[in-house]
C-alpha cells in the first residue's frame, strides 16, 4: 500500500491539510501534487468546512518540487516528469486559487520554490519564527509559477518581488513580516494553534458573506491567472531544455555552486 503524502483533518468547520513527507522537507512529487489537489477539492465540496489551513510536517512547510523525482533522468523522461510538462497553473494551484473558502497558510519552516508558491496562493500567511521563504526557480534556470509572478508583486510590491525573483535569495520570518509577505510571526509551538484559532473566527462568520468578500478581493486585485499560466507554461517549456537548467539541477544535487552559461 502506498503511504499518503498528506494528512487531512476536519475539526470545528476547519479543514487542516498537512503535507507529510518530512524526510524530504515535504517536497512535492506527482503523488503529493495529486493528493494536495484532491484534499483541497474535498474541503471545497464539504458543506461542513468553512475555512482551510495548510501546513507542513516539521521541520519544513514545503521545499517545492522533488528534484530527484521530477527533474532528473534522460531527456525524454525529464520532459515528461518535469514541472514544464504540467499545465500552468497546476491543478493543485488552481484548486487553492479558486477555492471559495478562505485558505490560511501556516508556514512552519522552509517555504521555497513551489512551497513558496503554495503559501502565496493562500489568502492569509502566518509564519513560525523558524519560517524561511525563497523563490528559488532562477537557481534552476526556470521562471516562477504564477504565485511569484502574479501574487508576489501584489503582496510585497513590484520592486521587492523583482528582487526576490531575480536573486532567488532566502528571507527569514522577520523580514517576511517587515515586507508584508506574512501577517504575523509567532513562536513555533504556537503556530498551528494561532492559525486554527484564526480559522475558527473566520468560520464563525456567515459563510456566504465570507465567500463574497473573498470573491470581491479576487476581482479587485487579481488579473487573468489562466492567461498568465499559459505564458508560464510556454516559458518553462523553453527553459527546461536549456543547459543552464540542467546545470542548476546538477549543482543542487551535487551540492556545489552552479556555472551558468546563458544557453
Amino acid at each position: 500500500m502506498v503511504e499518503s503524502t498528506l494528512v487531512y483533518v476536519v475539526v470545528d468547520a476547519v479543514a487542516t491539510l498537512t503535507l507529510n513527507r518530512p524526510g524530504v522537507h515535504n517536497a512535492l512529487n506527482r503523488q503529493a501534487y495529486t493528493e494536495l489537489e484532491e484534499a483541497v477539492l474535498r474541503a471545497r465540496a464539504d458543506p461542513e468546512v468553512r475555512c482551510l489551513v495548510i501546513t507542513g510536517a516539521d521541520p519544513s512547510f514545503c521545499s517545492g518540487d522533488d528534484v530527484r523525482e521530477l527533474m532528473v533522468g534522460g531527456q525524454e523522461e525529464r520532459r515528461q516528469r518535469a514541472p514544464s510538462a504540467r499545465p500552468r497553473p497546476t491543478p493543485a494551484a488552481l484548486a487553492v486559487i479558486e477555492c471559495e473558502k478562505p485558505v490560511i497558510a501556516a508556514v512552519n519552516g522552509a517555504a521555497v520554490g513551489w512551497g513558496m508558491e503554495l503559501a502565496l496562493f493562500a489568502d492569509i500567511r502566518i509564519a513560525s519564527e523558524k519560517a524561511r521563504f525563497g523563490e528559488l526557480f532562477v537557481k534552476r534556470g526556470l521562471v516562477s509559477d504564477v504565485g511569484g509572478i502574479w501574487r508576489l508583486p501584489q503582496i510585497v510590491g513590484p520592486s521587492r518581488a523583482a528582487e526576490l525573483l531575480f536573486t532567488g535569495d532566502l528571507i527569514d520570518a522577520a523580514e517576511a513580516l517587515a515586507i508584508g509577505l506574512v501577517s504575523r510571526v509567532v513562536a513555533h509551538r504556537e503556530l498551528l494553534p494561532e492559525a486554527t484559532a484564526l480559522a475558527r473566527r473566520i468560520a464563525a462568520n456567515p459563510p456566504l458573506a465570507v465567500q463574497f468578500l473573498k470573491e470581491g478581493l479576487r476581482r479587485g486585485s487579481y488579473g487573468d491567472v489562466h492567461e498568465l499560466g499559459a505564458w508560464v507554461s510556454r516559458s518553462l517549456g523553453l527553459l527546461f531544455e536549456t543547459r543552464d537548467h540542467r546545470e542548476g539541477v546538477a549543482a543542487f544535487l551535487e551540492k556545489r555552486e552552479p556555472r551558468f552559461e546563458g544557453r
